[in-house]
């Protein structure tokens, strides 16, 4: 059983079409700490997570940002900065913290606008969500204190 000071694992799933997407990861809460710019460095690769790696996989082809992604695992990182930050899918999907992160393994980059949640979410999460009705769109949301990271992904 997990004591307070750990990061429970925790997963999220869906099925997009015929392609299922998994995500497993570390949950670190709030517990009264700064988080942004504090407990997560702005400007600095963050595994997005706790402890391992982030991992994201996707059972079949996807486009993101235009760009084509294998079927497959990686590791999500992100670059936190105040007013932008920079989603990355990474090849190196088994690694602790950043400690192995190298950009040349990088599979695609892309900047998001983070959004500002009206209520403080004490663990953090990630979601997997449909985009309208379409069942080959969909995100990869990550809710962590008062902001809010949509990653949008579509079937190849």
């Amino acid at each position: 059983e997990c004591e307070r000071s750990c990061s429970p694992v925790r997963t999220a799933m869906a099925n997009f079409g015929s392609n299922y997407v998994h995500i497993q990861y570390g949950s670190p809460g709030v517990k009264g700490r700064t988080i942004w710019g504090g407990l997560v460095a702005y400007d600095q690769v963050w595994v997005t997570g706790a402890h391992q790696a982030t991992s994201v996989m996707f059972s079949s082809d996807v486009v993101i940002n235009e760009t084509h992604i294998a079927a497959g695992k990686y590791a999500l990182f992100t670059i936190p900065g105040k007013d932008k930050w920079i989603v990355i899918l990474n090849k190196n999907w088994e690694q602790h913290l950043a400690d192995e992160y190298s950009e040349k393994d990088d599979v695609v980059r892309i900047k998001i606008t983070p959004e500002t949640l009206p209520q403080e979410v004490q663990r953090l999460t990630y979601l997997v969500e449909k985009i309208d009705a379409d069942v080959d769109k969909g995100s990869i949301v990550m809710l962590w204190e008062r902001i809010k990271i949509v990653l949008p992904f579509r079937n190849q």
